[in-house]
């Protein structure tokens, strides 16, 4: 009997040891870099507000298209402020959303009150970069019926569950991300059969936010700048398909 209690104690020490590691890894992400930051404060053409989400709303207009953006597995969720106020500048609403643990597979409804919030915008899309993308895609599945469309950045659904569905797609990557091209043609029947491709020749997976080197990932042969560029002209247009 003490043998069988010590073999417990053993367990749950490990146990807890592996929780906590776990936590502090998890509470300790990438980014968000200076550009990101910077992005964070509100000008003439984009309002900020930074509450229990940051949202970005053009100062000029009052959008009628909003997109519910998730972040990045352990990435700090600021690290994408700077390509999704610039797509704001655009005319649309930007809701970046903050996940228990920097990780949104423990958050897929992170957006829920984003609905409720903005009862202005008559069309939803909703998106995330990585890890993220694959939350958003279960947060659509749960939300059919605000949600007209989905953007998966270096990301793609974790099953065939929305193939089929009336859900507008659009997925962007780059040939250098660190998954490597062949995992996205391969992914390509869990999205609908008119999904949209972007591919960013010398894109990397980083890139898409401003946190610095991912361990694991290729190295970029263009700019953070000029990545950025493309994914934020391109998820532009794709909401603008939405709006109409």
């Amino acid at each position: 009997m003490k043998i069988f209690k010590r073999v417990l104690w053993g367990l749950l020490i490990v146990v807890v040891v592996f929780v906590l590691g776990f936590v502090v890894w998890a509470e300790n992400p990438l980014g968000p870099a200076s550009e990101a930051l910077s992005a964070l404060e509100s000008d003439s053409k984009v309002s900020v507000t930074v509450d229990k989400y940051i949202t970005f709303k053009p100062v000029d207009m009052e959008p009628t298209t909003g997109f519910i953006f998730y972040p990045g597995g352990r990435v700090d969720y600021r690290s994408y402020a700077a390509p999704l106020r610039a797509i704001a500048e655009q005319g649309y609403l930007v809701v970046l959303v903050p996940v228990r643990l920097n990780l949104a597979f423990f958050d897929i409804n992170a957006g829920d009150l984003v609905f409720s919030m903005y009862p202005e915008i008559q069309h939803w899309v909703t998106g995330g970069h990585s890890l993220g993308g694959v939350a958003s895609a279960l947060f659509a599945k749960n939300h059919l019926d605000e949600i007209e469309g989905l953007v998966f950045w270096a990301s793609y659904p974790a099953d065939e569950s929305l193939n089929n569905s009336d859900l507008k797609m659009l997925s962007i990557y780059g040939t250098n991300d660190m998954a490597g091209m062949e995992i996205f043609d391969e992914k390509k029947p869990l999205l609908t059969a008119d999904a949209e491709y972007v591919v960013i020749d010398g894109g990397n997976h980083a890139q898409f936010g401003n946190y610095g080197p991912q361990p694991g990932d290729n190295a970029a042969t263009i700019t953070s700048g000029e990545q950025q560029a493309q994914i934020v002209k391109a998820t532009s247009e794709f909401l603008q398909e939405i709006s109409k």
